[in-house]
Order: structure tokens, then sequence, then C-alpha cells
């Protein structure tokens, strides 16, 4: 990286390999919303929920991108009655990204920049969704600390069998 190069590097842009990782503006809202689109089985919020995600939730989610182009999203909040708990609401990595560890590396990314005061991780995942699971797994083995499930929401109960149980998965405590 150049000197000229290096100014273009912020708090809120940080290179690593060909991904460029930064925090999400409303702007990028409706690419989000087509990013997620192509991610199945993610479940597609309304556009308007992405333009939230990218504007009052941005402090708390990360955008990849790649030669230009939107590569991931992972789009997060920390709990209110539990601020040391980041809750992963969506992570979606564009087919042509898959397969480059981006899933890992954004989730690490976001967790190093909300720092030390976050040491737990929280998500739900449906069991068929084996690709987040494999993610999931493997950010709790680079943490070197626990994962943990129990049910979240309940097919039945919650869902009116119109989907399946989402399990909830704890990792945790961490230190970065």
């Amino acid at each position: 990286m150049t000197d000229s190069d290096t100014s273009l590097v912020s708090e809120n842009l940080t290179e690593r390999k060909d991904f460029v990782f930064r925090k999400p503006s409303s702007t990028d809202g409706s690419a989000v919303f087509w990013l997620i689109d192509q991610c199945k089985p993610l479940d597609v919020n309304s556009m308007y929920c992405n333009l939230l995600q990218c504007s009052h939730f941005r402090d708390t989610a990360i955008l990849a991108e790649q030669n230009g182009q939107l590569a991931g999203f992972v789009s997060g909040y920390r709990l209110p009655e539990r601020p040391e708990v980041l809750f992963v609401w969506q992570l979606a990595v564009a087919p042509s990204a898959r397969g480059q560890g981006l899933a890992s590396q954004m989730l690490l990314q976001l967790l190093q920049r909300l720092g030390a005061d976050v040491r737990y991780l929280h998500t739900s995942i449906t069991p068929s969704n084996l690709a987040s699971w494999n993610t999931f797994r493997k950010l709790a083995s680079s943490l070197d600390t626990e994962l943990s499930t129990s049910v979240m929401f309940d097919q039945q109960q919650h869902f009116g069998g119109a989907h399946d149980s989402e399990e909830l998965l704890e990792i945790g405590p961490f230190s970065l």
C-alpha cells in the first residue's frame, strides 16, 4: 500500500485479502436486499428493513466488497438487556464470493470493531442450514470458546408451522 493509498483507509474501511470491509450506509440498503434475495435459505426482509439495518444498525453491521461489488453483509444488534451480547441477525455471502472464508472474516472484523465489551455472540439458525452451522462452529473454534444451542423459535408454537424451528446458538465467552 502506497502513502497515497493509506489516506483511503479509515476506521470504517479495512482491507483484507481482496475484500474491503466497512460499515454500511443507507445507500447500501437496496444492494443488501438483492444480495439476501440471492442467498437462500435466508429469509428476505423488506427493503425498508435492509435500509434500517444499513443506517440505524450500521454500528453493529459490516459490509464486504470485492472489486467494487457487494460480496457479503452481516447485520446484528446488541441485546438491550445484555449489551455484552451481539445478536447476528443475518449473514449473507454472494455466490461469487463463497468458498473464500468471507463469512468468518466478516464476523471476526465486526467483533474486533465492537471491542472487548462484546463477550458473546448469539444467532439463530434452522437445523437444515448446514453452511451457517459450519460457519459458526468454525468461529467458536477460532475464538477458542464454547458453542451451545437451544430452541429459540419453535416451528409450531412460534411460526404456526409455516417456518422451520430456529435454534439459538450462543458462542462465548470470548475476548479479542
